[in-house]
């Protein structure tokens, strides 16, 4: 059997990453065969809200998945992690009518869907009521045009508008500690409220794909084990993870950067939590080594997609054993064993790990694994 610490030092861009031994020794001996369908496979997702390449991975081009924002860079939380900057590159989409000729150009550029989001009210709520027959329009003049969309927090009225309306992903963030939800997000409302809403989502034909931030209480663990539990009762298409990235965070309230080996644990315990569950790692992450550790940890847990992988992912995975795939989409699109927003007859984003099985071909190296170049639309 492979020893996993042994294979990250194999991995060039990987040299200089700091795992922890007890840590990695427990993630071989849970998931050195992981369970699940889609387990054994690592689908590596290339999103284009930014410019996107590694060694092993070519960019897809900037068209592909767009994000829109229908309150463009305002919001009412001003939220300690985020305080709006994360809407302002999206594209504005202030008005319905916005909405309509934004999808247009964005299908006639080449675009494959978008995800859709918005500034928040006072209520932790994105004001999409008048958009819902936008929408509904864009997917019957577009119906290969997949949509996501941030819901935030929302009553039952408006889950089932959105399912109406024709949206294929429904994304919310799930926190489990009320004073994050106080503190951080200058919010009164309550867990329970969380809770209902992604109760609400499941019980209507969308995909859900709920998400968890891990470190949202200033960088320190606080309620996403409990935000586990709550999933586990409504369970969901899928499950994103994502890391703190507090870039925006004001001096008077610092962040420090998770401890990496502590999300690693948090992997493990969502993949034994959520054994049939697609658990993914999301865009957002600490960037540099945190990211590579942070990455490294998710392939051994076996998460079975990781977007924008750090540089070394798709050689880790298939020294690991793990068949490894690229897909151009958002990763929350991701249910079951493929990806909504892939389209068959077009382009896709390709795994240039073939020089390096070549290299070591010689050697023990890397011959004889199996990795698939590109995703296809039927596994």
């Amino acid at each position: 059997m492979t020893d996993w610490l042994a294979a990250v030092d194999q991995v060039e861009p990987l040299d200089g990453v700091r795992l922890d031994a007890g840590l990695v020794g427990e993630l071989q001996r849970r998931f050195s065969r992981p369970g699940g369908a889609a387990a054994g496979r690592i689908d590596f997702y290339t999103p284009t809200f930014k410019a996107y390449a590694t060694s092993e991975i070519a960019g897809c081009g900037k068209s592909a998945w767009p994000a829109v924002s229908v309150t463009g860079g305002e919001c009412k939380l001003q939220c300690d992690h985020c305080k709006a900057r994360l809407l302002e590159p999206m594209i504005p989409a202030r008005r319905p009518e916005d909405l309509w000729r934004v999808a247009n150009e964005q299908v006639a550029a080449g675009a494959r869907g978008m995800l859709l989001t918005g500034g928040s009210n006072h209520r932790d709520e994105v004001e999409y009521g008048p958009y819902y027959p936008v929408i509904r329009r864009i997917k019957d003049a577009f119906p290969a045009f997949r949509i996501a969309i941030h819901t935030a927090l929302a009553d039952l009225d408006h889950a089932r508008r959105m399912e109406d309306s024709g949206i294929d992903a429904a994304m919310m963030d799930v926190i489990g500690s009320q004073d994050t939800i106080t503190q951080v997000y200058h919010l009164r409302r309550g867990v329970d409220d969380f809770e209902r809403t992604l109760e609400y989502l499941v019980s209507t034909r969308l995909k859900v794909v709920p998400h968890i931030v891990l470190g949202l209480h200033y960088g320190r663990f606080l309620g996403e084990w409990n935000a586990l539990e709550m999933i586990r009762r409504h369970p969901p298409a899928a499950l994103v993870l994502v890391v703190v990235m507090p870039f925006y965070a004001p001096a008077a309230r610092p962040f420090v950067t998770p401890d990496s080996a502590q999300v690693g644990r948090f992997f493990m315990d969502a993949r034994q939590a959520l054994p049939g569950i697609p658990l993914l790692l999301g865009c957002a992450r600490p960037p540099g080594r945190a990211k590579a550790e942070i990455d490294s940890y998710a392939v051994m847990a076996g998460l079975n997609g990781i977007a924008h992988p750090a540089d070394g992912m798709v050689e880790l995975a298939a020294r690991l054993g793990r068949e490894a795939t690229v897909s151009p989409a958002c990763c929350s699109m991701a249910v079951g064993n493929e990806v909504m927003a892939l389209d068959a007859d077009r382009p896709q984003a390709k795994a240039e790990i073939r020089p390096v099985i070549e290299r070591e071909s010689a050697g023990a190296g890397l011959a004889g694994i199996k990795v698939v170049a590109a995703a296809s639309r039927h596994r």
